[in-house]
């Protein structure tokens, strides 16, 4: 095969990453479990220390199981590099680390993930950081909120719960206009959905837990560097673009070009944070990949089919699913997303709070967890789960207002799915 042949997805989301383990041949990426690495000598180990050699030392930093990983989603989103941690919630902090400092803020949509808000409005305070949630469908509204301390822009690709699809090229277009990174939280589309990269996103995050792992065993998150920032452009961002001193003076961004992100988030990041991938959830994830197109093309038609349904069925009272013409994101989905909506979206019960509350517990294929992204259906009730920390008008700015139910579609029969809805519509509106 040619060496400049550029390999199609379904090729990537298999061999990416992963070669026969020279030591014994083994064809699937081998579990690593060990702590340390012998080093060759002790200049070797030197080298190693100092980054002049790309190297294992010690499993806080990089592992064979956990690179393997890397390197895959990276190559699926287009990335230049990769770094592995231990949830989507580490690798939300394990992208600002590099690029925040006490009072700086970042600017983030309102449309996000209700543990998102959460850790953006009030944890990272704690670190000096702050966030300003904006509209992401207002551009103006967005450039008012940046300030000469803003640092990033934060959305999500498909937003958790309400299935709202971001115009990235437009939100990138500011974040060039502004020189600051976009971050995008690609979770809920997968790159088989959106490569948000070729949407001018700088970094992509995951929580490798839902669809790319795919069958609810493991946490994990995943921080895909673009390798196109120029981050010595400005004096913004000195972790990137000044010396490093606990690397003897090392300028970063200098010396390490476009993968200067991924290594400091490597050499810096975890060394100090932490937040590290285990091998045995690195290996899960690994196989979860490998049928990742298969997964989501099932996902996305059963979502579409079930959301159709769901709409011209009189107990419903809205449905919030980009895939349908009626949205007013439907146009966005061609541009953004061409192989579907995703199959995440909410819906409104009429009768309430009590009455979707009845109807997760009427339900009996999909099941009732925090969770989305996994084969199995799962519902969940937002407004009294994982957005219940929001006041009412943030529940709404959300997606997850008191009368609305967030359902993951999974890779079920559909007709299923639906006769379970229907039955458990039935209950709820009695």
């Amino acid at each position: 095969m040619s060496s400049d042949r550029k390999l199609g997805f379904d090729t990537l989301q298999i061999h990416a990453g992963a070669k026969p383990d020279p030591a014994t041949g083994a064809r699937q990426v081998p579990i690593y479990q060990t702590t340390a690495y012998v080093f060759r000598d002790a200049e070797h180990a030197a080298r190693l220390f100092n980054l002049e050699e790309v190297g294992y030392i010690y499993s806080r930093l990089t592992n064979p199981t956990v690179m393997a990983l890397a390197e895959r989603v990276a190559a699926l989103e287009g990335g230049a590099g990769a770094v592995c941690c231990s949830s989507g919630h580490a690798a939300q902090i394990m992208a600002l680390f590099p690029l925040m400092a006490p009072g700086r803020n970042i600017v983030a949509s309102t449309r996000l993930y209700g543990g998102t808000i959460t850790q953006f409005s009030q944890t990272i305070r704690r670190f000096g950081w702050s966030a300003k949630f904006v509209d992401f469908d207002d551009p103006a509204a967005i450039e008012a909120a940046i300030d000469s301390d803003t640092r990033a822009l934060f959305c999500e690709t498909i937003a958790n719960p309400g299935g709202v699809i971001t115009d990235l090229d437009a939100v990138s277009a500011i974040a060039d206009r502004m020189g600051l990174p976009l971050i995008v939280d690609n979770t809920t589309a997968t790159p088989w959905l959106c490569r948000p990269i070729e949407h001018g996103a700088t970094l992509v995050v995951h929580s490798a837990t839902k669809y790319l792992t795919g069958n609810g065993t493991v946490t994990g998150g995943v921080i895909v560097d673009s390798g196109k920032f120029d981050w010595s452009a400005s004096d913004k961002f000195p972790s990137l673009s000044q010396p490093e001193p606990a690397y003897h003076g090392l300028v970063f961004h200098k010396a390490l070009g476009p993968m200067a992100y991924t290594f400091h988030s490597i050499a810096v990041g975890l060394r100090d944070l932490g937040m590290t991938m285990n091998p045995q959830g690195a290996h899960y994830t690994l196989m979860g990949i490998e049928t990742l197109s298969l997964r989501m093309a099932r996902h996305v038609e059963n979502a579409q089919k079930v959301a159709a349904w769901l709409e011209q069925d009189p107990r419903v009272e809205f449905v919030s699913y980009a895939g349908l013409p009626s949205s007013p994101w439907h146009g966005r989905v061609a541009r953004i997303c061409p192989k579907g909506a995703g199959a995440l979206f909410t819906f409104a019960v009429k009768g309430g709070y009590d009455a979707c509350v009845a109807l997760v517990d009427a339900l009996q294929l999909f099941s009732h967890v925090a969770n989305l992204g996994d084969t199995r259906s799962l519902v969940i009730h937002s407004a009294s789960t994982t957005h219940r920390q929001l006041t009412p008008e943030q529940q709404v700015a959300a997606g997850a207002a008191p009368n609305v139910v967030r359902i993951s579609i999974g890779i079920e029969d559909a007709d299923d799915l639906i006769a379970d809805l229907d039955q458990a519509l039935a209950k709820a509106t009695a």
